[in-house]
């Protein structure tokens, strides 16, 4: 059970974009007990539930009608999560996850197929936007109140803002990764009075840019805020992820930014490796902030949802009970998700673990080679994230885990740095990226015996560790992108393309089409290329 999670994501939920039928959207209602967006602040303690939401949208599905929007439709109300949604268009589009369900959608996930009908496609983009909504009328609606509020109270909710643009800023970031050009709304747009017009890619890079760049002096010190909430050096993990990503997403690169904000967080002196790397991905995995820069807070008793990281880990798991315990989830295992055997192969020369320790997989009763995608029992399994702590106990509850979602990890940014230096940024060096690599390694061998030379640290080698370090982490997808090995006929994994040897694919499955359904409400959308 942890000890600490962020405040309780179960906090009353209050209509805060309902409709007005008087020409003054302020008025308030004579009912002394019904709660409006003109009331609901006049409970001190409401700025910070409130944020709360925010942050559980993150993990949660919530409820029809919170914040006034409708919450996404679906058959099973797991799959509306944005972690579920997000984990899969990073992960099972690539060759680091296949899954066994046989879904529509899934498989053409998988098989690179998919059109704009997709109902992944469709839950992601309605999620994000939803989220974004949620955002934009906490920041509006806050703001409004900031003249009128003193003190502790006003220093509080002026914060509270800043981490409400952070995580727009987050998901607009992943919008732009997954669909580049999409439609835009901010704070100063009040709902049912606009229809979204599209930003560029381009364009919007300039705006995450900005908005992260504006609230650095409002959010709280590395490691200084509660736990699960963003803070300076979150905020600079974004910023160093987005300039990593810069040449894909606005055509130019910034590479010596990445390296600045790397060295932002590396000598802030808040961060080092843990010194466990399994334990990372554990149930108690909350003990960690010397890592751990920002989760995804779960708990197995207040944050319980089929499409958070319970979803991670049910779903890569088997029926087979001595399975099931061994992952901390006696309620039993999905049947879904497996590694391919390329992947295995090329990243791991040693997939036993006995050597470098990153390769956590569960083999006993798989066979590494897939040749049918829908025998669960073909294919390694994941063995990293499990509802086990460190000590060996189960989580809190046999079915919703208490294990976090590491959403930026120190790791990365010392991965980070050392791409941005090989790909020819400055403010940094070879040998200090090469220092970096090593430290990683030595955790993972026990060891110097894994640590590489100045001449091996190169493009080839790094997509490779970054496969080690960060599987089954939701960066897949996009690091492939950015190193051309996501489409086209350089890497083939097993069933890219539709079969078993895989095969090269097309350069416009880069970005995923925008939905058919917003394209019939939203006239302003043109589709992306090749859908």
């Amino acid at each position: 059970m942890k000890a600490y999670k962020i405040f309780t994501i179960q906090a009353v939920m209050i209509v805060m974009l309902a409709t007005s039928c008087t020409k003054k959207l302020d008025t308030k209602p004579i009912d002394p007990l019904v709660t409006t967006s003109a009331t609901v602040f006049d409970n001190p303690a409401s700025y910070k539930q409130f944020l709360a939401k925010l942050y559980g949208s993150l993990a949660l599905s919530g409820q029809k009608g919170q914040f006034g929007a409708p919450e996404i439709q679906a058959s099973d109300e797991g799959t509306t999560c944005f972690l579920r949604e997000y984990w899969a268009a990073q992960e099972v589009t690539t060759d680091e996850c296949i899954n066994a369900w046989g879904d529509g959608g899934l498989v053409e996930y998988h098989g690179g197929n998919w059109s704009d009908g997709n109902l992944y496609v469709q839950l992601m983009y309605e999620r994000l936007f939803i989220n974004i909504a949620y955002c934009n009328e906490y920041i509006r609606d806050v703001n409004a109140k900031l003249g009128g509020l003193t003190g502790s109270l006003k220093t509080d909710a002026t914060q509270f803002v800043a981490e409400a643009r952070f995580l727009r800023s987050y998901f607009y970031y992943i919008g732009m990764d997954l669909y580049g050009n999409v439609p835009f709304a901010d704070e100063t747009q009040l709902p049912g009075t606009f229809i979204p017009k599209q930003i560029s890619r381009a364009d919007l890079f300039k705006y995450v840019e900005s908005e992260l760049i504006a609230i650095q002096p409002l959010l709280a010190d590395p490691g200084a805020n509660e736990y699960a909430r963003a803070d300076k050096a979150a905020d600079w993990a974004l910023l160093s992820r987005l300039y990593l990503n810069a040449k894909v997403f606005s055509g130019t690169d910034r590479y010596t930014d990445c390296i600045t904000y790397c060295n932002k967080i590396i000598t802030s002196g808040k961060y080092a490796l843990h010194n466990n790397y399994p334990n990372l991905f554990l149930a108690d995995n909350n003990s960690y902030r010397d890592e751990i820069i920002m989760p995804i807070a779960e708990d197995g008793a207040n944050t319980q949802s089929y499409g958070d990281m319970t979803f991670v880990i049910h779903a890569g798991v088997g029926g087979s009970e001595d399975a099931a315990n061994g992952f901390g989830i006696a309620s039993g295992g999905w049947g879904g998700n497996r590694l391919t055997t390329s992947f295995v192969n090329k990243v791991f020369a040693d997939p036993s673990g006995n050597t470098d320790k990153r390769a956590i997989f569960y083999t006993n009763g798989q066979t590494l080679t897939i040749t049918n995608p829908t025998i669960f029992t073909q294919g390694y399994l994941s063995a990293k994230f499990k509802n086990i702590t460190s000590t060996g106990a189960r989580g809190s509850n046999d079915t919703f885990v208490d294990t976090d979602f590491p959403l930026f990890r120190f790791s990365e940014i010392y991965l980070n740095y050392a791409e941005a230096v090989v790909r020819g940024g400055s403010g940094g060096d070879q040998a200090t990226a090469l220092a970096y690599i090593n430290k990683i390694r030595t955790r993972a061998y026990g060891d110097a015996s894994g640590n590489i030379n100045a001449g091996q640290l190169n493009l080839s080698f790094l997509i490779d560790e970054r496969g080690r370090e960060l599987y089954w982490e939701a960066f897949r997808r996009t690091d492939l992108i950015r190193f051309g090995l996501f489409t086209g006929g350089d890497y083939l994994w097993d069933f890219k393309g539709n079969v078993q040897a895989g095969q090269a694919t097309d350069a416009h499955l880069n970005v995923f089409p925008i939905p058919a359904s917003d394209r019939l409400l939203n006239s302003n959308l043109k589709q992306n290329p090749g859908y």
